[in-house]
């Protein structure tokens, strides 16, 4: 018998890392809000790494704080150890990472859904997508029950007919054991989305007893513990709890020699395996191939909780059969005698294809249809996440009759993000990388705040308590800088001999702080002996100033490059143009800018097929039709 769950504003399919961003930032934002999960148990789940940040990851998770999101609060909540990756090269690449206590982060997330205000949770899977007239109006539950909606946001993660692959055996699974979705995707496919078919894949988990710690290196985090969101940078319970150690140790040519006598039961090589996989988190059956000339490959052992003996084997990777596995592990060292407690798996599942999104993420020719996470054919965490925020607070707006947010390249790592998927897309799951930026010494993990904060209390998910302090610290910065700037050290021999001691040149006249500052060898703190007239400022701050006054002739240059950047994305293009009627554009650019629509002639410019002959003649097309 058919019934009704009631009316929404927002559906959400999934509560993974996009459905709950998702579901928070909609409800936040005032809209009534129903998240639908196969299994509760699942909620903001880690089936691979219990981790959460990273290199270009970290720079997500703080712009999805900046926004108003939740991730970083609840991995400063939930982790175990705290390191900031690449400490040693350029602020460009400082990337925060966590390893996170995988059942709490659950339990914590879940506690966050379930108290906030216009938020509602079901246990439930969604199987059809209720659309009339090319607009969303609900959809249906697999025991029968309708929920209308004005939009709904899927973010279904790995689980559209998700099959688990272990060697010889596969079998119809979503990750961790879980049932999978089988039924979602005939309903996307029935009212018109295109559906391909991507892989995925996790390291065994191994009981920590059965290890020989001793044999590895110990891995410590970091002795100052930086929070990861911009709430907490004052919170001292963080910045000193205790921390859990990981260790690290190397596979050998015993265990290459194991994986190579075995690969013809390796379902990648066997041509078991149909989805295509992700390039820059290989398994180590593809490692040892692709680099024959490697004689070992770092292995990490990190700590799935603080109260399980689960350690993941992070970077061993594999769909290799079970007993093959256990073969394998058994010749690294310090595994010698392990006792696998969750074999190592491959995934595949539906996905689609993200040129058929708008950069809001709604899905084209669908009114009210919103895609999030590894639905769109991305990986990772914080790159869900980060969909997630943005894909509710556009389905929220669109109710409300307002401009989606739109973040673009020159403003967070959130709008390569989405531009390289809707724009580009992509052939393989996507990662991001600090490299995909253009602009990445602008879109630092440290400015976060200063660059998205004002949008995101625009918006209504920052508080004005939030923002208000947000000011100050702000304008903390724009004093500091300035006096700096304007303090002027004269030569003497206490300031002489302070430079001697850091190997840099003496002064024999006056010198501007900043000046001493830019030199390579001298920084902020340094300078505390012959700085009198400092005072005590937080840590967030002090970094923001030595940035911009280190790096000032680069960021200057960058802003050069971002007001020319800016030129080309408000050339905006009407999304009726027939490009089929536009003298001078290639047979290739008039199809693909035709399918996708571009807003801008920056947009256009980065869709593969169009060259810069074609972005010229849609400058001409503009001049000449008087469009600005």
């Amino acid at each position: 018998m058919e019934y009704s769950l009631g009316n929404y504003d927002v559906v959400v399919i999934g509560a993974g890392h996009a459905g709950c961003e998702a579901a928070l930032a909609s409800a936040r934002l005032g809209k009534k809000t129903a998240v639908f999960v196969i299994n509760l148990d699942t909620l903001a789940n880690m089936p691979c790494n219990p981790s959460i940040g990273g290199t270009s990851k970290g720079h997500l998770v703080r712009e999805i704080d900046a926004l108003g999101g939740e991730m970083a609060k609840n991995a400063d909540k939930t982790f175990l150890q705290s390191k900031m990756l690449n400490s040693s090269k350029g602020p460009a690449v400082h990337s925060l990472r966590v390893q996170s206590d995988r059942r709490m982060y659950h339990i914590e997330m879940k506690r966050t859904l379930e108290n906030q205000e216009n938020l509602d949770i079901y246990q439930a899977e969604i199987v059809k997508i209720l659309v009339e007239n090319n607009k969303i109006v609900g959809v249906k539950t697999k025991i029968g029950a309708t929920v209308y909606a004005k939009c709904v946001v899927v973010a279904t993660g790995t689980y559209l007919k998700g099959k688990v692959i272990i060697g010889e055996v596969s079998y119809e699974s979503g990750p961790d054991g879980v049932f999978p979705a089988n039924d979602l995707s005939q309903s996307l496919l029935d009212i018109g989305v295109e559906l391909r078919r991507f892989k995925t894949g996790t390291p065994a988990r191994i009981n920590v007893n059965t290890m020989d710690l001793k044999k590895m290196e110990e891995q410590f985090g970091d002795e100052k513990i930086v929070p990861f969101s911009f709430e907490n940078e004052d919170n001292e319970e963080i910045k000193n709890k205790k921390q859990i150690s990981c260790y690290l140790t190397y596979t050998n040519k015993d265990t290459h020699k194991v994986i190579m006598d075995n690969l013809d039961r390796s379902p990648i090589y066997s041509g078991r395996i149909h989805g295509i996989g992700p390039r820059y988190c290989p398994s180590i059956e593809d490692k040892v191939v692709r680099f024959k000339d490697k004689e070992r490959h770092q292995i990490f052992i990190e700590p799935l909780g603080a109260k399980t003996s689960e350690m993941y084997i992070q970077g061993m990777s594999s769909s290799l059969p079970e007993e093959v596995q256990i073969q394998m592990y058994r010749t690294v060292l310090g595994l010698e005698n392990i006792k696998m407690m969750r074999p190592a798996y491959a995934i595949e599942y539906d996905c689609i294809d993200s040129t058929n999104l708008k950069l809001s993420l709604e899905y084209k020719g669908i009114d009210g249809l919103f895609f999030a996470g590894q639905v769109n054919g991305s990986s990772g965490y914080e790159e869900a996440a980060a969909q997630g925020i943005m894909a509710g607070i556009n389905a929220s707006r669109k109710i409300d009759n307002l401009e989606p947010l739109i973040l673009d390249r020159s403003e967070a790592y959130i709008g390569v993000l989405i531009d390289d998927l809707v724009t580009k897309g992509t052939n393989e799951p996507y990662r991001m990388m600090t490299s995909r930026s253009e602009y990445r010494l602008m879109l630092r993990q440290d400015n976060a705040d200063l660059r998205l904060t004002p949008k995101g209390h625009e918006i209504g998910l920052i508080s004005d308590e939030r923002y208000n302090k947000f000011l100050k610290k702000k304008e903390l910065i724009e004093k500091e800088v300035e006096r700096l700037k304007n303090t002027v050290i004269r030569p003497c021999d206490e300031v002489n001999n302070l430079l001697e001691k850091y190997n840099s040149s003496k002064i024999n006249t006056g010198i501007k702080l900043s000046d001493l500052i830019k030199r390579s060898e001298l920084n902020y703190n340094c300078l505390k002996e012959i700085d009198k007239k400092r005072k005590e400022l937080p840590d967030s701050v002090i970094e923001e100033a030595e940035i911009e006054i280190k790096y000032e002739g680069y960021i200057k240059l960058q802003l050069e490059q971002i007001e020319e950047f800016k030129k080309l994305e408000n050339k905006k293009l009407d999304k009726d143009i027939d490009y089929d009627k536009i003298k001078g554009l290639s047979l290739e650019a008039r199809q693909k800018l035709n399918k996708q629509k571009p807003l801008s002639v920056g947009q256009a410019s980065r869709i593969s097929g169009v060259s810069p002959a074609d972005t010229s003649v849609l400058l001409i097309y503009i001049a000449q039709n008087g469009l600005k």
